[in-house]
């Protein structure tokens, strides 16, 4: 059980209009655990809704770079609920593996898949953020020979909020949404 409970339906007018914001149209299931507990501060959960879905919708990173990122972001920082909920729509959409996807769980993620070198040294510039919260000037080279001064500050935004969603996740100790991806066990 989450630390603090999701809002369940029927839900108040306006916050029905919100949360349908908040998933994509058709979406097969509920709004994500995460959105109905964030919804019990309304307006936290606006202020973050512009830049999460600006990330998502409007960003300059293709979307399998911009997937591999929060797969690795999400992965390090052992928050299973947001990897799962990636792995299960936004990542296969974008089409990531099974096996791409496994490997971003991996210490090494590099060891069993052959990546583009773009996708290799994204994987290791997130390695070095989460360690470090720093980029080496190998890494940013390696970066810089793949994206342009707007999509690396993209990227460094980009990892930065999805460090900030795993620590929200984790914090609130959400369990796995029903329909995710299992985080493969370590």
């Amino acid at each position: 059980m989450p630390r603090i409970e999701p809002l369940h339906p029927p839900y108040d007018a306006s916050v029905d209009q919100s949360l349908r914001r908040w998933m994509p149209p058709g979406a097969p299931h509920e709004p994500l655990i995460l959105f109905r507990v964030l919804h019990r501060n309304p307006e936290l959960a606006s202020r973050m809704f512009a830049l999460g879905s600006g990330l998502l919708g409007h960003g300059l990173l293709p979307a399998a770079d911009r997937e591999i990122a929060i797969a690795r972001v999400t992965a390090r920082a052992g928050c299973g609920y947001e990897w799962g909920v990636h792995a299960a729509s936004l990542a296969r959409q974008a089409g990531l593996s099974s096996q791409q996807l496994r490997a971003t769980t991996d210490p090494d993620p590099t060891a069993e898949v052959d990546w583009l070198p773009r996708h290799a040294a994204l994987l290791g510039a997130v390695d070095e953020l989460h360690d470090t919260a720093r980029l080496s000037q190998p890494a940013w080279d390696a970066l810089r020979a793949h994206y342009d001064d707007a999509q690396l500050l993209e990227l460094l935004v980009l990892t930065g909020w999805y460090r900030t969603i795993s620590h929200l996740a984790n914090g609130l100790a959400l369990e796995e949404e029903s329909w995710g991806t299992p985080f493969p066990a370590r």
